[in-house]
Parts: structure tokens; sequence; C-alpha cells
């Protein structure tokens, strides 16, 4: 396949001076806004990506044709985001076919001889050793309706497409505009996630402080401890938060950092009589079921500290996963406290009724028992979020 030279314009093939300046295409009449356009894209003077690399090795094939651009046409040059058959990366607008095309009500430009053309025939690609002669260009037009330049097939001998060409050329080159209107919105997806997720970590910790001063003026202990169970919540909540955020680029977040932050949360409220020992697997699970952890984990410690270690009695509240087996891990939540009041019933209690909610959620096996040695909660969960959750209309979750 022929390569284009780079350009050495000093003279042309013939030996002859170059007239001092080709004819130029003119200023789009909408051009700051179409530049405007163009800059919002970001795509000038980035590196090669396969995509549009694709797009104009198949536009040569499919045309005949040693050699085509993806050509952005900026303010003062146009910029080749793809090239085959060509080793520059870009040229002045007086050599810009390009610019010509970009003007055409049609979105299409077809030269067959750009020797003979007004517009082209003392363009120094034309007249210099690089002997252009055949150029095709179909207009890459955003949805905003704004031309920001063209993907054009060019020969080094007068030519012609047959119409099946120049709607295959016009097809791909909607092909680059959705690539790249596709790219602008995920950055600005990203940006607006961004920008979403700082205000939701303010907002949190502004609710989460305003909780804690309440606390500290409450007048009933009740009072302080009801707070402070709704901060915990809401530091979990923020936990799950910054680790989705760690992880953007899935929904899936780290078991043992979540576990982990949830925990030393549950530890910082904690009576000084109690402590709090976990143990996490280095697994990913679904956002879901990590939030639905999060909640097992604050009202079982919520429910030991109030009712498993009366008058200053010392204990421990353990929180354990086990390792994975077939995508499912078994939580173990225990207390060496005094067990729970009037029997062992997981349907007493607002506390106990929310883990038991929350298990039924996770599609897993919910096992509680309790004695004057301790209470045990055990669950098997999975990692994956099920597709259908059971619904049980008379269970816990009903009753919530």
């Amino acid at each position: 396949m022929a390569k284009m030279h780079v350009l050495d314009h000093a003279l042309p093939s013939s030996g002859k001076p170059l007239p001092s300046r080709p004819m130029q295409a003119p200023d789009h009449p909408e051009n700051d806004a179409r530049l405007h356009e163009l800059r919002s894209f970001e795509i000038l003077d980035t590196d090669p990506e396969t995509p549009f690399d694709d797009i104009v090795q198949l536009a040569s094939a499919l045309c005949g044709m040693p050699i085509s651009l993806i050509s952005l046409v900026d303010q003062d040059r146009q910029w080749f985001k793809a090239r085959t058959g060509v080793t520059l990366t870009q040229t002045s607008l007086r050599e810009s076919i390009c610019a010509h095309a970009i003007l055409q009500q049609d979105d299409f430009l077809e030269i067959t001889d750009a020797s003979t053309d007004a517009r082209t025939l003392d363009n120094p690609l034309v007249t210099g050793a690089d002997h252009l002669r055949f150029y095709a260009g179909a207009v890459l037009r955003s949805s905003a309706g704004l031309p920001i330049g063209s993907l054009c097939v060019i020969d080094t001998k007068p030519n012609q497409l047959t119409p099946l060409q120049r709607d295959a050329l016009k097809v791909l080159a909607r092909q680059v505009i959705a690539q790249l209107e596709l790219k602008r919105s995920l950055k600005q997806a990203e940006l607006m996630r961004r920008e979403v997720d700082h205000r939701v970590k303010n907002s949190l910790q502004s609710v989460s402080a305003l909780t804690r001063m309440q606390a500290r003026h409450a007048k009933t202990p009740e009072a302080r401890a009801a707070l402070e169970q709704v901060r915990r919540r809401i530091e979990t909540v923020a936990a799950l938060h910054e680790q989705l955020y760690r992880a953007a680029d899935s929904e899936t977040i780290g078991l043992k950092r979540f576990g982990t932050s949830v925990c030393g949360l549950i530890a910082g409220s904690a009576p000084p009589n109690v402590t709090v020992e976990s143990d996490w697997p280095d697994l990913e699970v679904d956002a879901d079921i990590a939030a639905a952890l999060g909640v097992i984990l604050n009202e079982f410690a919520s429910n030991s500290y109030k009712h498993a270690f009366p008058d200053g009695r010392t204990g421990i509240v353990r929180f354990r996963v086990g390792a994975e087996q077939e995508g499912r891990c078994r939580l173990e939540l225990t207390d060496d406290g005094i067990g729970l009041p009037q029997g062992v019933t997981a349907q007493q209690g607002l506390g106990m009724q929310v883990i038991e909610a929350s298990a039924r959620q996770l599609g897993g096996a919910f096992a509680l028992e309790s004695g004057p040695h301790g209470t045990r909660i055990t669950l098997d969960f999975p990692l994956r979020e099920p597709d259908a959750p059971p619904v049980d209309p008379d269970g816990a979750l009903g009753r919530l």
C-alpha cells in the first residue's frame, strides 16, 4: 500500500516554486460553536485507539484506496485521530481538503481529480511529491448538528466511488461520531458521579456530626443510646458509600475492607467493658449484600450492648465470616453475655426482627441460639445478590 511522505513544501515534484498560499477553505459559518463542540470531545492529540484505527482500515479496504483518515478540523490545523497509508499526524488548514468538506450541505465531498478542482489544484499535497489526486470525505457531524471533521479516503490517481462505497463511508463516519459521543458521555457521567459522591459524603458526615452532638446533650440514657445507634447506621452507610466510590469500575466491594470499617465504627461506640473482634476473608461481594450485612452487624452489636453485659460486665462481641464455598459464605455473630431476655426467640424486639428480615433479604439460612453463656447467630449468605430473593409475607420482613 502506498505511503504518503512526510511533507517537504519547499518544492513540488516539478521543481517549480509552490504558490505562496494555496486556496484555503473559509471558516465554517458557525466556526466558534463548531470548535467548542470539537474540544468538548477531548480527543485532540490523544493516543491511537483500536476502534478508530479499525474504521480507517475498513474504509480504505471498502473503497479500494491506499489512504484513509479520521481528520478533525481544528482552529489552525487538521489533526488525524486515526490514519492508514500516511505517516504524518496533522497538516495546516491551508493543506486541508477536509476543511472544504465540512462546508458541504449534504455532508459529503468527492473530488475525482484534485489537480483540476479550484479548491485543491494549488494545494501542496496535490502539487508536491505526495501527488494526491482523489479525495472523498464523509463529514463527521455531531448530534448537535456541528461538523468537526471528516472520515476520508484518498488516492494518488483520479478515481471515483461507487454509490455503495459512498454509503459505506457515510455509515462509518456515523460510527466515528457514535464512538466520540459515547466516550464524551462516559466522561460526563464520571464527573457527575464524582460530584454526587462528594455531596453524599458531605451530607452523611454532616448528619453524623449532628447526631453525635445531639447524643451528647441527650437528657436520658435511652435517648443517648438511640441517637448513638442512629449515628452508627449513618456511618455504616457512609462506609459502604466510601467502598463503592473506591471501586468505581465495579458493582462489588471488598468484604474485608467494608467489614473491618463497619466493625471499627461499632467498636468506637462500644461500652468500655465490651471488646469487638472480627475476622473477614478477602472476597468481593455485591453492594446490596454488603449493605444488608452492615445492618445485621449494627443491630446485633446494639442488642449485645443493651442486653448482654449488664452492670458493667466485661465481654466480647465477635463477627466472623468463613471461607467461600460455591459462591456462599457463613457469617457468625456471637457475644459471651447473659443471653437474650425472656427465652430464645427471633420474634421479640425490633433489633432481632431487623436482623431476621435482613437475613431473609439475603436469601440465606438464619439460625439463632441464646443462653446464659451468650448469644450466637449464624447466617449463610451469597456473595452475589440472588435474582429473586425469597418473599415471606408472614415472616419478620412482612411484620416490619
